[in-house]
């Protein structure tokens, strides 16, 4: 058990609020959640909190990571792992007791060791397991505050089905969907297969086959016609039994972030994602193995900007998010804006756009990360 951090206690005098970065995780998304910590570890200031990074392994252990993040960068295209940054073979265990902040490291046939209180979590999760509410269920068990969204709010974000039905309800424009449930599949493949073609035929083709609840553009297929549909489907099963369909609308990819500052939520200047000539549409080689450039800021109009920076804080505000959202909209070759989806705990990464449009709005990443931390300890856990 060498190397481990030193123990600290809340009273402790000048102590530092420290921060519990947890990352990696059961998800498809693991190696983004790597990459995104590795960027708030390079940013966090660490004369103003102490920092313990915490690594969920693709099987789910909770394992002490190193605190450097050159190891965790992307290497010959290959995304990194918890496995990879960790040199300690034994559990951390956080509190259950909300009287009772103290992390716990134990080893088989060792005395366990306090490595002392977190005052915060910072989760940098992407996708279930971590984005979806579950860690976010367990961190309200333990009463500690954590960046970014609540319970429900984290899992509404993390299904697009339910994510559009509240966009819906509160009058966000929705572009045409489907949706297929695990028995709809299970039970009647043909059934379920007429239902998309019928969709189709009102909507037309290409469609975009989507895990319903899985990000990073992760298991997504885009299907020219009813020949590619079964091996579509059953791919976005890989990730997740159920499956969204939506059908292409054509326009121009806008994105839009929310951060959460002490008079509420404002919305960041918008980007814009142009056509990748070298993949067929914005997928997760294009996000993060080939870095395709988006455009900071999009180039619309003073009205155009003004209408997207509402309706981002409309999405924000609809599913009761906290701390930051990202809005991803289509802007139509009518002019009108259709919200897509939001993410919750958008990437991080050195290129992602989430960090970029706040640049370019005068946030610069350490103030962003600053932010968020302040914002979560503003909070209490609990129905809010």
């Amino acid at each position: 058990m060498s190397n481990l951090p030193s123990s600290q206690t809340s009273d402790q005098p000048g102590r530092k609020p420290r921060v519990a970065l947890v990352f990696g995780g059961r998800s498809s998304e693991h190696g983004v959640s790597v990459v995104t910590a590795a960027s708030v570890l390079r940013a966090i200031d660490r004369s103003k909190y102490d920092v313990l990074p915490i690594g969920i392994t693709a099987d789910g252990r909770w394992a002490l990571t190193s605190d450097d993040p050159d190891r965790m960068a992307i290497t010959d295209r290959r995304m990194p792992t918890v496995e990879q940054v960790t040199d300690h073979d034994g559990t951390v265990v956080l509190p259950v007791d909300p009287a009772n902040r103290e992390v716990v490291y134990s080893e088989p046939g060792l005395v366990p060791k306090a490595l002392g209180d977190v005052d915060v979590v910072f989760p940098v999760l992407h996708g279930p397991y971590g984005e979806d509410g579950t860690l976010q269920g367990l961190l309200e068990l333990s009463g500690v505050p954590y960046v970014g969204a609540g319970v429900l709010a984290s899992a509404v974000g993390m299904d697009k089905e339910y994510m559009k039905r509240v966009f819906i309800s509160f009058g966000l424009p929705v572009g045409p969907y489907l949706v297929i449930r695990p028995r709809e599949w299970e039970n009647d493949q043909e059934a379920a297969r007429r239902g998309v073609v019928e969709f189709a035929a009102d909507h037309g083709w290409p469609l975009f086959v989507k895990p319903a609840r899985a990000g990073s553009s992760m298991g997504i297929s885009k299907v020219e016609d009813a020949s590619g549909l079964d091996e579509a489907i059953e791919e976005a099963r890989r990730h997740d039994p159920k499956v969204i369909i939506e059908s292409l609308l054509r326009g121009r990819e806008i994105e839009c972030g929310v951060l959460e500052f002490e008079d509420g939520p404002r919305a960041s200047l918008p980007a814009e994602i142009p056509p990748v000539t070298a993949h067929d549409f914005y997928d997760f080689e294009a996000k993060y193995i080939d870095s395709a450039e988006g455009i900071v800021p999009a180039p619309l109009t003073v009205e155009q900007t003004a209408e997207v920076q509402r309706l981002a804080v409309a999405a924000f505000d609809s599913v009761s998010c906290e701390g930051l959202v990202r809005a991803d909209f289509f802007l139509l070759d009518s002019g009108e804006f259709v919200i897509n989806e939001i993410n919750t705990m958008p990437g991080f990464t050195p290129i992602s756009m989430y960090p970029r449009m706040w640049q370019e709005s005068g946030v610069d990443y350490p103030e962003l990360v600053d932010r968020l931390i302040q914002a979560a300890l503003r909070r209490r856990t609990g129905l809010r």
